[in-house]
């Protein structure tokens, strides 16, 4: 079974190069890691996670995926490194492409860049995005790092984002780039994924129903857009270790769950806390 593990917050307590090692060890298939680089102080926004929309305090303690993910690398052979999710209005293409591409050179093809377009109006503007297209802001972002990863001289105009020939280099290991998970739960997320993404990462808490009528759907599309239905997966992210509902939404057409640990202290609680999940999961 594909089961993956993922950095619970806050997200700097334990060593994620340690955690990373100790999930390869005991057999789980990815490690994850989501972003958000700051907590706006006043926002208006309400969280979608909670009935009261109150945007919990944990979110201003995230840290940098790509920073922890190349750690993760450092200390790992074979585990699969994903990000859950990369914030791309945030970001400039010319500048997380290469972020991108060189995780995924030093790592040996092993990066998943789950992406998502953000749900915090505040923090989007604040970094320069445009929060009322951002799904249009992040489609674009994502042609033009393709054309960065798979041209030796690339260039790229749109509406927010324009330059000229560039190079850029290292090239990804994974060809012709690393998969792109799209995020979220919004209404056209699935025509997105069949049209420019390689895969889905929907929102939590999701039903194993919910994951056999989204297969069903993405596998349609993919057949209307001339795609392999197989080359499209669904990673359930954020999901307790029970390996029952772990059963059900693998039988519904997942491709893998990514379990999230209880907030640990230190490397050794840590680490008994993933081979608990194993010891419940994967055993």
């Amino acid at each position: 079974m594909n089961i993956g593990v993922s950095v619970p917050l806050p997200a700097y307590l334990v060593d994620v190069g340690v955690m990373a090692r100790t999930a390869e060890e005991l057999g789980f298939e990815s490690f994850w890691c989501a972003e958000h680089p700051f907590l706006p102080v006043k926002s208006a926004s309400r969280f979608p996670g909670s009935p009261d929309g109150v945007i919990p305090e944990t979110y201003a303690h995230f840290v940098d995926p790509f920073v922890a993910l190349a750690r993760a690398s450092g200390t790992t052979s074979h585990i699969k490194l994903g990000t859950s999710i990369v914030l791309v209005p945030e970001r400039h293409p010319l500048l997380l492409a290469k972020e991108v591409s060189t995780l995924d050179h030093f790592s040996g093809g092993r990066f998943l860049f789950g992406i998502g377009a953000g749900w915090l109006r505040e923090e989007t503007e604040i970094m320069g995005g445009d929060f009322d297209h951002r799904w249009t802001q992040t489609r674009e972002s994502v042609l033009a790092m393709k054309e960065l990863w798979t041209k030796p001289e690339a260039e790229f105009h749109g509406k927010y984002y324009n330059f000229p020939p560039v190079k850029s280099n290292p090239k990804p290991a994974q060809k012709p780039h690393p998969p792109v998970l799209l995020g979220g739960g919004a209404k056209n997320v699935l025509q997105r994924v069949a049209a420019w993404g390689d895969g889905w990462l929907p929102t939590n808490p999701i039903t194993p129903e919910r994951v056999r009528e989204a297969r069903a759907t993405l596998d349609a599309l993919a057949k209307d857009a001339g795609r392999d239905p197989k080359s499209l997966t669904i990673s359930v992210h954020g999901q307790s270790p029970d390996r029952e509902l772990v059963t059900r939404l693998l039988d519904a057409g997942a491709n893998r769950v990514v379990i999230r640990p209880a907030t640990m202290q230190t490397d050794a609680d840590m680490s008994r806390e993933l081979a608990r999940i194993a010891d419940a999961v994967l055993r």
